[in-house]
């Protein structure tokens, strides 16, 4: 740290300490006041906040859904920021590459902001572009957030979570979110899963104007899945798209272990018959284990067998602790007594494994984070059924799914 950056790091270090002293932060952290600390911070902790709400592998479920609250109202950045972003990208002014770029954006957020343009050969485009310095900015808070944590007393959350393994992993996640190149590779590989799916699209990527800090690829006009009269207007099947819908993301789900782990409206557009995923920023990935496990925990359920859900549970997770089996045996039964004898076509796969996590958290077993997309996964392609084509039952797709690989797996 040079001279010149010593005092505005020691000024907002003190800003940061009195933030958390005012709401009282050594009497705990219930989840309304974590939201109210983040917010008073600013920007770059309501960033934080809102990656914190998609990772109940690390937070109580009820400090995500508190933290699902945080709306940034991110001023966008001026023209000239964003011209100098992309020259810096690539050496040249960035009239050389595009022919026109749509000053204000369609959507502007703590790390990045996007435009419409038309490259120099015609081409429709987005370009999504990264705010200058927002790394150095978010290395530094996180750096300071840890730093005014380690000068009060000692903090929980009631006990549930280590507040500098919370940091550690939301920097892991963020310095992931910033690299354009990682949401880049993204698409390719989700492309290339879906290639031989019909009605999937996927937006053209312009890998060779593709950079750290910028990301180019195919503007999608389409129509919003959840814009019921447009589809219909232009002869659409909403129960067709529902079930299409459902049916591709238990796909990626099984048999791929890549997945759009945010499919809420405005990431998915119906375009030329073909239903269009769009930002590849979140995904989740499951191991081929990790999905036998589910997969047996799920029929575990169906199958009212406790020893078979504990022995999934188990294999899913790592205790970080002295592991008491009896508890969570104990845990699992009465978890069982909601479902009774389900059959496997009835169950709430994303109910099921929601109740699992939850078992796991009480009984201090670090799940893959993979699960958590999953859940949030599914409950987002839900909602859209539930909106579009109610009556689709996500469930029995699910189960066909899951039968068709069980007995693949039984076959070895």
């Amino acid at each position: 740290m040079s001279k010149q950056e010593a005092p505005e790091y020691k000024g907002r270090l003190r800003e940061i300490t009195a933030v958390l002293r005012k709401h009282g932060i050594t009497r705990g952290v219930t989840p309304e006041k974590l939201r109210l600390i983040l917010e008073d911070l600013g920007p770059t902790y309501i960033k934080l906040g809102q990656i914190m709400s998609m990772h109940s592998d690390i937070l109580p479920k009820r400090y995500c859904e508190e933290l699902m609250r945080l709306r940034s109202e991110v001023a966008p950045m001026p023209f000239v920021e964003v011209a100098r972003v992309l020259e810096d990208a690539y050496g040249v002014s960035w009239d050389v590459i595009f022919q026109k770029i749509e000053e204000t954006p369609l959507g502007a957020a703590s790390i990045a902001q996007v435009h419409r343009a038309v490259l120099q050969d015609g081409s429709q485009v987005v370009i999504k572009v990264q705010r200058r310095g927002i790394y150095e900015t978010m290395a530094r808070d996180i750096a300071l957030l840890k730093k005014a944590v380690r000068l009060l007393p000692p903090v929980s959350l009631k006990g549930m979570v280590d507040l500098d393994m919370v940091l550690d992993e939301l920097w892991s996640v963020t310095r992931e979110e910033m690299n354009f190149l990682t949401e880049a590779a993204n698409m390719e590989e989700f492309r290339k899963q879906n290639e031989e799916v019909v009605f999937v699209g996927v937006p053209k990527l312009y890998q060779e104007y593709t950079t750290t800090h910028v990301l180019v690829m195919e503007y999608i006009d389409g129509i919003g899945i959840d814009d019921k009269e447009t589809l219909r207007t232009n002869g659409y099947d909403l129960d067709e798209i529902g079930s299409k819908l459902a049916d591709n993301f238990i796909r990626q789900v099984i048999e791929d272990g890549f997945f759009h782990a945010d499919p809420h409206p405005g990431n998915v557009r119906i375009r030329d018959g073909k239903i269009v995923w769009i930002d590849m920023g979140m995904m989740g990935r499951l191991t081929e284990r990790d999905r036998e496990q589910i997969a047996k925990a799920v029929e575990g359920v169906a199958l009212n067998d406790i020893g078979m859900i504990q022995d999934a549970v188990l294999a899913l997770g790592e205790f970080r602790g002295e592991p008491d089996p009896s508890q969570l045996y104990k845990d699992i039964r009465g978890l069982m007594a909601k479902y009774g004898t389900a059959d496997m076509g009835s169950i709430d796969v994303a109910e099921v494994l929601q109740n699992l996590m939850d078992v796991m958290k009480e009984n201090k077993i670090t799940m893959p984070h993979g699960l958590t997309m999953l859940v949030r996964g599914l409950a987002h392609v839900e909602g859209v059924l539930a909106d579009i084509s109610p009556q689709i039952n996500m469930v029995e797709i699910a189960a066909s799914r899951l039968k068709s690989q069980l007995i693949q797996n039984h076959d070895w």
